[in-house]
């Protein structure tokens, strides 16, 4: 009798205790606290991040992968009506406005390097891709080492830019560099002849050649002169977003969903004219999708 009623007393004690709920912090906090987690993506990253037929609704490879950290937010806050709110970046204010919490999360064309860790975190790799060389096929360049006295177009705010401005110093190659906005922008000098080849990194340019007037007038050239590793952005210090960023996509690779996503975008016709881009996917990037790391390339 006196064993039964302390096994009473412990079922009542333990029935009475409250159950707490997981307290957050940082910004698993504000998306609880908010009810709404807000996007940064880019109109022009094509096939990553853009703007195709709907203005409100970003598409892309990244914005799958991004949406994938959504739906894993969702689980980890048990917040099934999660709002989603999107926030357009460009390549000049992606970081501050990670940085400063304007944006929770930024999956796009951005690269891990050394230089962006001292501002912002990265999620495992998303993608590898090589900086090489937009230009009419009957342009006749075919290497950096063709752009003597050209002109070069690149986007502002880009590694691209950083590279080709060290790349012209340092070996007084004489290449006239002009920056413009956007990847748009930039593709749009190379077209109306203002410029004779746009650098930037391949899977992009495959992508202006894509939305071009006339594709086949296109080709992308040059021996790649780094390699980089995409990742999504965060805020640095916030180990608790980063796990549930980072298992959300390790999970999509070891799902195999991966190659789905990727052949829909890189494989298949994409908006908006509906061109395959034809860009198989690398070793480089099966390698990082068998072994996620969130290491520059």
């Amino acid at each position: 009798m006196i064993k039964h009623l302390a096994l009473t007393a412990i079922a009542v004690a333990v029935m009475a205790t409250p159950v707490f709920a997981k307290e957050y912090t940082g910004t698993l906090k504000k998306i609880k606290d908010s009810g709404t987690i807000v996007l940064g993506h880019r109109d022009s990253s094509i096939p990553f991040s853009y703007i195709a037929n709907n203005p409100k609704q970003p598409i892309g490879y990244s914005h799958d992968l991004q949406l994938k950290v959504v739906e894993a937010v969702k689980k980890e806050l048990n917040m099934p009506n999660l709002k989603v709110r999107y926030n357009l970046v460009t390549s000049q204010n992606r970081v501050p406005l990670v940085s400063n919490g304007t944006v929770d999360i930024e999956c796009g064309s951005t690269t891990n390097n050394a230089e962006r860790q001292k501002q912002a975190a990265f999620s495992v790799g998303i993608f590898e891709i090589g900086t090489r060389l937009l230009t009419a096929k009957s342009s006749g360049i075919k290497e950096f080492t063709d752009l003597k006295g050209k002109t070069l177009v690149t986007t502002a705010g880009t590694t691209s830019e950083r590279y080709i401005r060290a790349y012209n110093a340092k070996n007084n190659a004489g290449i006239k560099i002009i920056s413009a906005k956007d990847h748009g922008d930039a593709f749009l000098l190379l077209e109306n002849r203002r410029a004779d080849a746009f650098m930037m990194d391949d899977a992009l340019l495959y992508g202006e050649i894509a939305k071009s007037k006339n594709p086949s007038n296109w080709v992308v050239t040059g021996k790649p002169q780094s390699f980089e590793i995409y990742g999504c952005m965060m805020r640095k210090g916030d180990a608790d977003f980063k796990r549930v960023v980072d298992n959300a996509i390790i999970a999509t690779y070891k799902s195999g969903e991966i190659n789905t996503i990727y052949n829909k975008w890189f494989q298949k016709p994409v908006p908006p004219k509906n061109l395959n881009l034809n860009f198989p996917m690398s070793n480089e990037l099966k390698s990082l999708i068998a072994k996620p790391h969130d290491k520059e390339a």
